[in-house]
């Protein structure tokens, strides 16, 4: 079955789920940050049939998060390294992670993310650079940016109502 591409969209979380939004790619880059690199270990790793994880990497150097390098001339045999972009997606792997474990982990974290000097286990949130304020929906809202289209402003206007009657546009009434 093939699936609708959301690569023509403007939605800047279309467009990322067109990279990485079948499970594997996550998967896939998830081990790449815990160093795997070589298709046999990818493959080891995850259990994943070889003709899968084949489509999986060639998708991920195409969509230019990772970048194939050859190791072995005879055979050819290559590893697969993380680029720029590629290591741009932590910050997405780490909330995922705490998400994860926080709903969906009863029996408690199976990893966590630590401070390298100290060892201390890091309580991931995403803040504001500028303001250094955690984000939420009490402070900072969507809104549509230079390159929306009508259905875009649509959206975020009606968020705004919402907001203006005085609930948050996940439908909870503020207190």
């Amino acid at each position: 079955m093939r699936r609708t591409s959301f690569d023509g969209m403007l939605c800047p979380i279309a467009r990322g789920l067109e990279r990485v939004g079948e499970w594997w790619s996550i998967l896939i880059l998830r081990d790449a940050f815990h160093g795997l690199t070589r298709f046999d270990q990818f493959q080891a790793s995850l259990g994943i049939a070889p003709n899968t994880l084949t489509r999986r990497l060639n998708a991920l150097v195409e969509a230019g998060l990772m970048e194939r390098r050859l190791y072995n001339d005879r055979p050819p045999r290559h590893e697969y390294r993380l680029t720029e972009r590629g290591r741009d997606f932590l910050p997405v792997l780490v909330a995922l992670t705490a998400w994860g474990t926080r709903h969906f982990a009863p029996e408690g974290p199976a990893g966590v993310f630590v401070d390298v000097e100290t060892g201390q286990v890091a309580d991931p949130v995403m803040v504001d650079r500028v303001s250094g304020r955690p984000l939420d929906l009490e402070r900072f809202r969507f809104a549509a940016g230079p390159a929306a289209d009508e259905p875009l402003r649509r959206r975020m206007a009606y968020a705004d109502r919402k907001r203006a009657k005085g609930e948050t546009p996940d439908q909870t009434p503020k207190p």
